[in-house]
């Protein structure tokens, strides 16, 4: 399978090409630079591999959560070269994405990124038969409000750098470690892709859908007021 895959949920920029299971990819942190980098990044890809647009066989980008502005560009990125190329489209869930970043071996994993606004995206996954597979619905909440049963969880994110570690505070004894710098990768991207490929779930570019969790992107003067003096 030819496929192409695009990442820019986050501070971080990536893009890979997968080609019958070997994957090349670019990855930057690089805020305010995703739509400077995208598009040639995946042309030099591409060329890489020695493949053109025309061979591929689906495009996909992670929907999110995360900034709105980056998942926005990926889908537009996307559709505009699907709809180019008369491809599909797969989304795949940004957390579930960085819930890849967890080190081999690990069976439960907490993703998280800072949402900013005193909140964090939080999503739960499980690893059965190699994949990895979303125990529940993903969140948007203040970290205190996280409960985490159990034991043996592995954090990955900058959800668990946020807000002083309110997050790692939350989850207590539930955590067996916690890697804050993680960060989602096109190369996971590609290989949650290929597998929804295998399981039908490639949709015409059209009807993909961002996943924002919430609405408002940015706290009023009073909320921002309230917050400082909840920290304090």
């Amino acid at each position: 399978m030819k496929l192409l895959a695009i990442e820019t949920a986050t501070e971080a920029c990536s893009v890979a090409v997968h080609v019958d299971g070997a994957v090349i990819e670019r990855f930057e942190i690089a805020p305010r630079r995703h739509a400077e980098l995208t598009l040639p990044w995946a042309g030099q890809l591409l060329a890489e591999a020695g493949i053109s647009r025309r061979q591929l066989d689906a495009v996909a980008i992670s929907r999110g959560p995360g900034a709105f502005t980056g998942v926005r560009l990926a889908i537009a990125i996307a559709q505009g070269i699907a709809l180019a190329i008369d491809r599909p489209l797969l989304a795949v869930s940004t957390l579930q994405a960085l819930a890849l970043r967890a080190p081999v071996g690990q069976q439960q994993v907490l993703a998280a990124i800072d949402a900013r606004m005193g909140e964090v995206y939080a999503g739960r996954f499980a690893c059965a038969d190699g994949q990895w597979q979303a125990i529940d619905a993903e969140q948007v909440m203040p970290p205190q409000a996280l409960v985490l049963e159990g034991q043996g969880w592995f954090g990955v994110g900058t959800g668990f750098a946020a807000l002083d570690g309110a997050l790692v505070q939350a989850a207590g004894a539930a955590l067996a470690g916690v890697d804050a710098g993680a960060l989602p990768h096109a190369a996971d991207v590609a290989s949650l892709a290929v597998a929804a490929f295998a399981r039908g779930e490639a949709i015409a570019p059209e009807r993909v859908e961002p996943a924002y969790l919430r609405n408002n992107v940015a706290l009023t003067i009073a909320e921002q007021q309230a917050l400082r003096e909840a920290r304090a």
